[in-house]
């Protein structure tokens, strides 16, 4: 199991102090803040209020990309918006049709399949071109496709770029206009593909008088995208998300209306976990084993009837899809047994779906701690997907191993190759030794960034709701981690058919019913001794009752403790026993309903 240690941020009284006194939270939110670099009260203020959102106009050059749509829509040219088929590509493009649509546009779409790879391509240009398209407008990609724009251009296509995507590494940029909020200078560079069409549609209604007011409707697709692609949740993403879940909670989109039929999630109840467990990887069903049309499709629909038919069939191919997962685990991790200790692992088989192996590099890199691409080879060539660790840039990797490959592109914690099935065994060892070199002699640990340290008298219902004023969590703004110093684990009580634990959790005094998902029937310590430990203080809620719930995080054992600093300031400890940090929620079952 991959190492993990304790990071206790300074936390000065004084400022914690200050918050309670300006801002009314308690020491432990304050603590939270203080840790979280916003201990100035103005700062934290904004930052709970999630109100930081910027005009459209400050993406630069912006206005040439508007008056290029604008003349095209009026015009009456064939426009087609080309997305990508994943959940952030084919809401980018929705958002964008449907805008279109309301200038009067003579609008259609182009979702490729995972066949035809990610991206633009010249065939697809070719295609398009041939049907009539005058106007291409691409959605989550292209900022890469510098010579399939041009060649657009040369077959009488105009082209306007919005993606979000990291450019080519040789600085070149499509000539057109580009709607991309990191080479355009955007006061945030951490908006989703959809965040981007958004602000885009925005300029357009904007420019032609059209109703901004309307925009609010699609907000719920602004809020699936960017739970879906994990862009950081800071700035404007919090303001985007947090309008989205209401926009989601009350959409008339019948397309919506049945995938959270078909998921069971109530809308009332929707939130960051419901799109990323059960929203989010319905619509990826589809994309990632046939083709993402009938996403699109069901986005756009109006007809109740038929968004629960394409709800019905995104939700069988998503059966399907976690099918597939499970087989393409088991081969992989006896893969990864028989080449032993790697500092990054490629994985490659005959059979395996280049649509779910993403999922699996994911899972198979939480096991690891290492990088790891996965490839599924077709003949002669082979087309992978990786994910990566903290501290490893996979796109940085690839760069120095692009003599082994015919594509890659991505970003730092994911990203795709293309290659060649001769050149895998090169490819796997010149990525082996990069890891080696960047990652150092130590292996690289899980950090568990702890955000306050209290004891079990203020572990309860307030306290659990005054920290959702924090949400939405995800990446860069992660569920807060609560640790007790000292606490005893006992009464083990297996649930889930063994998988899951509920238990007592002893601190102060006060005892309190903790769980732990996904890891197994035992206790990661020594029942009823002096531990450390970290928990999610969350809001459960089951039949009507509501109550707070500790989740466990992390454990460390009693005999770590003996040499270990007491103040809450302590340097990082090592971590003897632990779960993961960022364990998969489990639905509340009847047997799991925790109480105080």
């Amino acid at each position: 199991m991959q190492s993990v240690r304790f990071e206790i941020p300074p936390c000065p009284p004084e400022l914690v102090e200050r918050l309670r006194r300006e801002l009314g939270v308690s020491d432990a939110l304050g603590q939270v803040l203080v840790r979280r670099a916003l201990g100035d009260p103005d700062v934290a203020r904004r930052f709970l209020a999630a109100t930081d959102e910027h005009p459209p106009q400050a993406f630069a050059g912006i206005a040439d990309a508007v008056a290029m749509i604008l003349e095209h829509a009026r015009g009456g040219s064939r426009i087609t918006v080309h997305g990508d088929y994943d959940v952030d590509g084919i809401c980018s493009t929705a958002i964008l049709v449907r805008t279109l649509r309301e200038l009067g546009a003579d609008v259609d779409s182009f979702i490729p399949d995972r066949a035809e790879g990610y991206g633009l391509s010249q065939a697809t240009v070719e295609r398009l071109a041939a049907r009539g398209t005058r106007l291409l407008i691409t959605a989550d990609c292209a900022i890469t496709a510098v010579e399939e724009i041009e060649a657009a251009r040369e077959l009488g296509m105009a082209v306007v770029v919005t993606d979000h995507h990291t450019p080519r590494a040789d600085g070149r940029l499509p000539d057109a206009p580009i709607v991309h909020p990191a080479v355009c200078g955007y006061p945030f560079d951490g908006l989703c593909a959809t965040a981007v069409a958004y602000k885009l549609a925005q300029a357009l209604l904007g420019a032609s008088g059209g109703d901004e007011r309307r925009l609010s409707r699609d907000l719920d697709l602004v809020a699936l995208a960017t739970v879906a692609d994990v862009v950081p949740l800071l700035d404007e993403n919090r303001t985007l998300l947090r309008r989205g879940l209401r926009a989601l909670a009350g959409t008339a989109k019948p397309g919506l209306r049945a995938l959270m039929a078909v998921a069971g999630v109530d809308p009332s109840r929707i939130g960051e976990r419901e799109i990323g467990f059960a929203l989010a990887p319905r619509l990826n069903a589809a994309g990632r084993l046939y083709r993402a049309d009938a996403g699109l499709e069901l986005l756009l629909t109006e007809d109740p009837a038929r968004a629960a038919q394409i709800a019905r069939e995104l939700d069988s191919a998503n059966a399907e899809r976690r099918q597939i997962e499970r087989r393409i685990r088991f081969e992989a991790e006896a893969q990864m047994a028989e080449l032993g200790e790697r500092d990054a692992y490629v994985l490659a088989a005959e059979g395996w779906h280049p649509g779910v192996i993403g999922i699996v590099a994911s899972r198979m890199v939480e096991n690891s701690g290492r990088p790891v691409v996965m490839v599924a080879l077709d003949g002669e060539q082979g087309r992978g997907s990786g994910r990566s660790i903290e501290g490893f840039d996979l796109l940085g990797g690839l760069r120095a191993c692009e003599e082994h490959l015919l594509r890659y592109g991505g970003h730092r914690a994911a990203a795709g190759v293309e290659l060649e099935r001769g050149r895998l065994e090169d490819f796997a060892a010149a990525l082996a030794e990069h890891a080696t070199g960047a990652l150092g002699p130590e292996q690289p640990a899980t950090v568990e960034r702890v955000d306050a340290v209290l004891d079990g008298t203020v572990l309860g219902l307030e306290l659990a709701e005054e920290l959702q004023s924090l949400a939405p969590f995800g990446r860069e703004n992660q569920p807060v981690c609560l640790m007790l110093a000292e606490a005893r684990l006992s009464d083990p009580r297996p649930m889930g058919e063994g998988r899951h634990l509920r238990f007592t959790v002893d601190s102060a005094g006060i005892k309190a019913r903790g769980v732990s998902f996904g890891q197994g029937s035992r206790l990661p310590v020594p029942e009823g001794e002096t531990v450390r430990a970290t928990f999610a203080l969350e809001v459960n809620e089951w039949n009507g009752i509501v109550e707070p719930r500790l989740r466990l995080r992390h454990a460390e054992p009693p005999t770590t403790l003996e040499s270990a600093p007491a103040d809450t300031e302590a340097a990082p400890m090592r971590i003897l026993a632990s779960a993961p940090v960022d364990s998969p929620p489990v639905a509340a079952q009847p047997e799991e309903l925790v109480l105080f």
